[in-house]
């Protein structure tokens, strides 16, 4: 059935002019039938100037949105409109505009895990790639930071300016099951392995690390890492990814049950029936979607000017 799928998918994907984007969380079978697979900054980059009449978004709703977003004359869809981030949900415009009455004089720099009407409210967006980065680059010396307060842990331990997370204890439920004891026995049981955590952990966690990376910078670090062994603190779908292109190498997760729920809606049949019938349509009210997009290119801008990758 699955082969059968992938050959329907490949053939529309050329009929239609389309492409695949799909995040490193997808299902393995979702993952080899895209045209481009990456974490969520290297998507909004490759977004930003696919050549496709259609784009098919296997990833949560703000990702679909910033694709949206970044190709106004092109049609977007996502195979499961119920694939939708709980963290991105965590901050909604109002709390932006409540803290900016706060601290009138500080920067908003959102996580790309927001939804558009947040971003809208915002002056930069990051991602886990690239937020000591941005923040870094900013003038302001304080920076009201959403919605992840475990990002915003990280980027403070990078940055001399003030780091406010907003809200208080924004989190990604799935990058909270991982405990400092269980990654601590992992680390005795395999002295030989390398650390690779994301920094949406606990900062405890965070701290057990050989290197914290997103998860683009996970694929290129055991990619050029001379160990063999590496424990894995991040969503499991991103291990098949890691085995399937370093298959010398072990991949261990640091908790196997680390699955997002809403990233595996996407299925092989859900991507298919949203090709051929050009289905759900990612809609982003152009008021909105001016004001956000302008947070997401400033992203890009900043990003390739400072990391240049």
């Amino acid at each position: 059935m699955d082969q059968k799928l992938r050959v329907e998918i490949e053939r529309l994907k050329r009929e239609k002019e389309a492409v695949i984007l799909a995040h490193n969380y997808q299902r393995p079978e979702v993952q080899k039938v895209a045209d481009f697979v990456g974490d969520s900054l290297e998507l909004a980059r490759v977004s930003a100037g696919v050549k496709a009449k259609l784009v098919v978004f296997a990833g949560v709703d703000f990702m679909a949105e910033t694709a949206a977003m970044l190709n106004p004359e092109k049609k977007v869809v996502i195979p499961d409109p119920e694939a939708r981030c709980p963290m991105a949900a965590q901050l909604p415009p109002q709390l932006i505009k409540e803290a900016r009455k706060r601290h009138p004089k500080a920067a908003v720099v959102l996580y790309v895990n927001t939804l558009a009407e947040a971003k809208a409210e915002s002056d930069v967006a990051c991602t886990s790639a690239n937020a000591p980065q941005i923040v870094n680059a900013l003038e302001e010396d304080t920076v009201i930071f959403g919605p992840d307060r475990n990002l915003a842990w990280f980027v403070q331990q990078r940055t001399s300016k003030r780091v406010l997370p907003l809200p208080e204890n924004g989190h990604c439920y799935v990058h909270r099951m991982f405990s400092a004891a269980d990654v601590a026995l992992l680390k005795e049981r395999y002295p030989d392995a390398e650390v690779l955590v994301h920094p949406e952990c606990d900062p405890e966690v965070q701290q057990l690390a050989t290197h914290l990376c997103s998860t683009s910078q996970m694929l290129r670090r055991a990619k050029a890492s001379p160990a063999k062994r590496f424990i894995i603190a991040t969503e499991v779908g991103m291990l098949e990814r890691l085995r399937r292109e370093n298959p010398g190498k072990e991949f261990i997760p640091a908790l196997e049950s680390a699955i997002c729920v809403q990233m595996k809606k996407h299925t092989l049949e859900k991507v298919y029936l949203s090709l051929r019938d050009e289905k759900h349509v990612v809609r982003v009210p152009e008021e909105i979607a001016a004001r956000a997009r302008k947070t997401i290119e400033r992203m890009l801008e900043i990003s390739g000017r400072v990391t240049h990758d």
